[in-house]
């Protein structure tokens, strides 16, 4: 009997169950409820279903991912920017640039929408956070999760968790957060203002637009030279005409299998010693404040662009500045419709939309340019 007692005692000990604290079970419940959300809810189910994976997987005690193995491999590819230039790379595949170039003024839509970066990032400083810091969280305003992932990983590794989830959350939450401030920043008679159909797009044209926009971009800002020269070539496999096994591979294959990488790396970064603190509570709001600043700015900015063109363009494609690509695109042509049902803004709104991610990438490489990745 006493073989026996000593025997379940050493089983104990070396069981998760004795070393687990409320942190770990707050945590274990914290990404059950990410779960219920991604699956039941249907909010970025491809993305935030892996996280809350990730986060449940973090918090069980001795899980032995220190040790090399599979979640050692996924740590590297997160934290030695492996995985966004990868996502990015079926991003461009999946993206077609050809509103952007059928309406080029668009992409100052796209500019002013990550005018919210640049707030939460100010509003980060004065509550305490440092600049690498407040520079990573600012960019959760740009609604790009693997933008946000890779500036987080340079400038604020231990917040990284934090930073991807509201990021994260706030591009699912898209169709309830923007519509209210679209229609605050904007007058009903604009809304209801038909534009013209795009001019059509020559192949020339969508060939050589990843490949100088890569060497001009990379030029001014080499900091981001992986994630847009990703985001391109991958729209080259697209538009080449002659890349078709690339262009599938990159939007599909590859893209699935990155997913899971990344999102589920992600997750791993969550455990309760780096996540359960209040500056958690305060990335959540500011990254909050940064996506209404955000969509205020870029239909603001498309009023004033409605006032110059003599109302040739409907202020609601502002909004889609935010790179929550397709989706603040699609909310842009329902809130449009909703006012006139003869809108159709969708390809209108996708210019400013692909000229979002654009900008969130040039954002985040003026970031690293002006305050440098933070010293490891």
């Amino acid at each position: 009997m006493e073989a026996f007692i000593v025997a379940l005692a050493s089983v104990w000990a070396d069981s998760g169950f004795s070393a687990l604290t409320g942190g770990h079970v707050i945590m274990i419940i914290v990404g059950l409820i990410l779960l219920y959300m991604a699956i039941g809810k249907g909010f970025e189910p491809l993305l935030l279903s892996p996280i809350a994976f990730g986060c449940i997987l973090a918090n069980i005690p001795k899980n032995g991912f220190d040790a090399p193995g599979v979640m050692s491999v996924i740590a590297y590819g997160i934290h030695h920017e492996v995985f966004p230039p990868l996502i990015f790379l079926g991003v461009g595949a999946m993206t077609d640039f050809g509103p952007l170039l059928a309406n080029p003024k668009t992409l100052l839509l796209g500019a002013a929408a990550q005018g919210g970066v640049f707030v939460a990032l100010l509003g980060a400083m004065l509550l305490g956070f440092s600049v690498q810091e407040a520079a990573a969280i600012g960019i959760i305003g740009g609604a790009d999760g693997p933008t946000s992932i890779y500036l987080a990983a340079k400038m604020a590794p231990q917040l990284l968790g934090a930073i991807a989830v509201a990021a994260y959350s706030y591009m699912s939450l898209v169709p309830l957060i923007q519509p209210p401030i679209m229609k605050l920043c904007t007058s009903e008679a604009d809304r209801k203002i038909v534009m013209k159909q795009l001019r059509p797009v020559s192949r020339f044209e969508k060939i050589a637009f990843p490949i100088m926009c890569t060497i001009v971009i990379s030029l001014l800002l080499p900091s981001v030279t992986a994630l847009i020269g990703m985001l391109m070539l991958g729209n080259l496999f697209k538009e080449a005409g002659c890349l078709d096994r690339l262009s599938d591979t990159s939007q599909n294959a590859l893209m699935n299998i990155v997913t899971i990488m990344l999102a589920t790396g992600t997750g791993c970064t969550m455990s309760a010693e780096s996540f359960l603190n209040y500056q958690t509570i305060l990335i959540i709001c500011l990254g909050l404040v940064a996506f209404i600043a955000g969509t205020a700015m870029g239909a603001m900015f498309g009023t004033l662009m409605c006032k110059l063109d003599g109302g040739q363009t409907n202020p609601l494609i502002g909004s889609a500045g935010v790179s929550a690509v397709p989706m603040a695109a699609r909310v842009s042509q329902k809130v449009g419709q909703q006012c006139n049902p003869a809108n159709f803004l969708l390809m209108h709104a996708m210019g400013p939309n692909v000229a979002g991610v654009i900008g969130t990438a040039v954002a985040a490489g003026t970031m690293l340019a002006m305050i440098g990745p933070v010293a490891k």
